[in-house]
C-alpha cells in the first residue's frame, strides 16, 4: 500500500506579486526551492493563511536570494500581494517508508529570507 505524506513546507510565505496574465504556476526563489528540498516543476499545494483559499500549481524557479513568492495565472485571483502563504508537496511511499521519513520544513521571514 502507498500512502501520500508531506514532503516540503514552506510556511508562512509572504506572496510578492501577482502576474495574472502569466500562463500558471508559482515562482519562488531558488535559495528557498532548494532549502525546502522543492523541484522545478513539482506540484504544490498553496494554502492561503489570510483567505482560506487552496489550489494547486507547479514551481518555477525565480531569482535566487530574491525572496519572490509569485502566483501566476488563475491562480494570481486566490491571493493578494501580501498574504501569507503555506506551500506544501507529498511524496508517496510505502507506510514503513513513511514511518522513517522526515520532512523538510522551512520557516522564512517577512521578507521570505531564511535566517
Amino acid at each position: 500500500m502507498q500512502i501520500e505524506v508531506l514532503k516540503s513546507k514552506i510556511h508562512k510565505a509572504t506572496v510578492t506579486s501577482c502576474d495574472l496574465n502569466y500562463i500558471g504556476s508559482i515562482t519562488i526563489d531558488e535559495s528557498l526551492i532548494k532549502a525546502s528540498n522543492l523541484i522545478i516543476g513539482e506540484k504544490v499545494q498553496i494554502v492561503n493563511i489570510n483567505n482560506g483559499e487552496r489550489l494547486e500549481t507547479y514551481v518555477i524557479k525565480g531569482k535566487q536570494n530574491s525572496g519572490e513568492v509569485t502566483l501566476n495565472g488563475p491562480a494570481a485571483r486566490k491571493v493578494q500581494k501580501g498574504d501569507k502563504i503555506i506551500i506544501i508537496s507529498y511524496a508517496r511511499m510505502s507506510i514503513s517508508e513513511a514511518e522513517k521519513f522526515n520532512p523538510t520544513l522551512i520557516f522564512p521571514n517577512e521578507n521570505n529570507f531564511l535566517n
